[in-house]
C-alpha cells in the first residue's frame, strides 16, 4: 500500500484551482515537500491526455522534470459518455470496474472496448508525432491527471508504466475521492493529491474554478508550444 499525501487546508474544500495549470503548480509543492530528491532526481512526469496535459507540463517545469505522455481512455457508457465503467492502455490492457459494468451485455462491453480502443489510437497517432516516448526504464515515473472520480484509468495508468519498465510510480493529481484515492494508492508507491474529498458524491470539475473539456487540437497546441525554444 502506497502512501497519500494531501493538503490539509484544501481538504474536502470546492473550487480551490484557477485552472490545471494553477492546479498543477500545487501539486508540484507537495511533491517536492513529501518526496525525496533522490527520488525526485530519477523521475519523469507522465501525462494522461487530455486533461492531465497542463497539469503534467506545469509538474514538470516547476521541478525541471523530463516530461512525456501515458495513453489511457476511459470504457464511456453508451448512454452517458461523462460516466465510466473502466479503462483500456495503449497496448490494450482493459480493466473492468466490476460493481458498474456487470450492469452491462458482454457485447456492449466489447464494442464499447473497440470504440475507446479505436479513439486511443488515433490519439496516440496525432501527439507521438509533437512528443515522441521516453524510456522509463529504472526511472520514477510520476503519473498526472487532472483528478480521480473512480480511479480506474489510473490504476490502468499505473500498470502501464511499470510496463514501460518504471522502477517506482507516483499518482500526482490535484483532486481526488477519498475511496478512489485508496484503491489507486493500493498499486502504486505514493499518491500525492492536494484536494482530497470525501462524501457520497464527487466531480473532479468541482475543485476547478475554470474548467472546461480539452480538445485534441489544444493539447496538440499545448505540447508543441512545451516543445518550441523557450516555450515559445
Amino acid at each position: 500500500m502506497g502512501i497519500i499525501r494531501t493538503d490539509p487546508a484544501l481538504t474536502n474544500q470546492t473550487f480551490v484551482f484557477h485552472d490545471r495549470q494553477d492546479a498543477g503548480l500545487a501539486v508540484a509543492r507537495l511533491l517536492k515537500e513529501h518526496i525525496s530528491p533522490r527520488l525526485l532526481d530519477r523521475a519523469v512526469v507522465l501525462a494522461i491526455p487530455a486533461g492531465g496535459v497542463p497539469v503534467g507540463l506545469a509538474i514538470a517545469e516547476a521541478l525541471g522534470l523530463p516530461f512525456d505522455l501515458i495513453f489511457i481512455r476511459k470504457l464511456h457508457f453508451p448512454d452517458n459518455p461523462e460516466a465510466g465503467f473502466g479503462a483500456v492502455t495503449e497496448h490494450g490492457e482493459v480493466l473492468l470496474n466490476e460493481p458498474l459494468s456487470r450492469h452491462l451485455a458482454p457485447a456492449v462491453i466489447e464494442r464499447q472496448i473497440e470504440i475507446e480502443r479505436r479513439a486511443l489510437a488515433r490519439r496516440v497517432q496525432a501527439l507521438r508525432r509533437i512528443r515522441p516516448e521516453v524510456d522509463v526504464r529504472g526511472k520514477v515515473a510520476i503519473i498526472a491527471d487532472d483528478g480521480l472520480a473512480s480511479g480506474f484509468t489510473m490504476l490502468a495508468a499505473v500498470r502501464e508504466a511499470r510496463r514501460r519498465g518504471a522502477e517506482a510510480v507516483i499518482v500526482a493529481v490535484p483532486t481526488a475521492s477519498e475511496q478512489a484515492a485508496r484503491r489507486v494508492a493500493r498499486e502504486a508507491d505514493a499518491v500525492i493529491v492536494a484536494n482530497l474529498r470525501g462524501g457520497p458524491y464527487f466531480a473532479v470539475a468541482e475543485a476547478y474554478t475554470g474548467w472546461r473539456d480539452l480538445s485534441l487540437e489544444e493539447v496538440e497546441h499545448l505540447l508543441a508550444q512545451a516543445a518550441a525554444p523557450n516555450g515559445a
